[in-house]
């Protein structure tokens, strides 16, 4: 790994705590308008100074994102599909890899389906994107499991973690199950936890410490941070376990005691301008 794709990898990984915070909000590219970020840019703006990396489409960065906005940002580059169409999962490449070195982004994230009818076609395009993220210094982040259908379990996502790091992935993002730890040990490269569809906030937070305990770097964390009653003070609190090694019930009473406020930061809890010194 060459210095610029290691310092892109920093940008994602605090090297301070060695963990991180992925904010997911490229939903849109097959959902729409997505519950809670109907508005992206009034959604959004709030929550960035708390997320180490913006994980988001070329179009929403493009429009929405203010580029004096210093958050590094990975770009979605498979879709091509929607929730109204035949084939959710027969998903392309959609952007270039000019376009990533364009808006200045740390690298993509490509959705691999493994055990789909399309398998072999995401496989081949991810790891055309390694060749590419290779050439130029970028992150190429191979996202696993996605899909209502795919089997969440730990010998499935051992299976598509594995096969994602064997095809050169530099970071794999894939959803939490019981016997994570074996999905992590047999991934030689780091993974980040998806946050899935909305759960209860205690619930999400034990989720994400498990898995944080069970060896993964962090979170890629979208619904469950976005769609809270508060988003500023969920993504804190997460912040707040993540970096700070709270508990999830610590978590849980930051997020009680602040969720009433609005706002970016507030004096009494995890300011922004400290959440990027970690």
């Amino acid at each position: 790994m060459d210095w610029g794709m290691k310092n892109r990898l920093y940008k994602i990984i605090r090297p301070k705590t060695g963990r991180s915070l992925m904010l997911a909000v490229d939903h849109g590219y097959f959902l729409g308008p997505t519950t809670g970020l109907e508005d992206w840019k009034k959604a959004v703006d709030p929550l960035i100074p708390y997320c180490d990396t913006l994980f988001a489409t070329r179009g929403m960065v493009r429009a929405c994102v203010d580029p004096r906005k210093n958050v590094p940002i990975m770009l979605r580059a498979s879709g091509g599909t929607s929730i109204v169409g035949p084939e959710l999962l027969h998903e392309g490449i959609t952007i270039s890899v000019e376009d990533v070195l364009r808006l200045n982004a740390v690298g993509i994230g490509y959705s691999i389906l493994v055990g789909a009818p399309w398998e072999r076609d995401t496989m081949l395009d991810f790891s055309k994107w390694v060749d590419d993220c290779e050439r130029y210094g970028l992150i190429a982040m191979a996202v696993t499991a996605v899909g209502k259908d795919m089997a969440k379990d730990a010998r499935y996502l051992s299976l598509a973690c594995r096969m994602a790091a064997e095809h050169g992935a530099h970071i794999v993002k894939t959803y939490y199950c019981d016997g994570f730890e074996k999905v992590v040990e047999s991934c030689p490269v780091p993974i980040v936890m998806a946050g899935g569809k909305k759960i209860p906030e205690l619930e999400a937070l034990t989720m994400a410490h498990n898995a944080i305990s069970a060896g993964a770097v962090g979170v890629d964390m979208g619904r469950n941070i976005f769609q809270a009653d508060d988003p500023v003070a969920m993504i804190q609190a997460v912040r707040g376990l993540i970096h700070k090694k709270m508990t999830p019930k610590e978590a849980l009473q930051f997020y009680n005691e602040h969720k009433k406020a609005s706002g970016p930061a507030k004096k009494s809890g995890i300011a922004a301008d400290d959440t990027k010194k970690v």
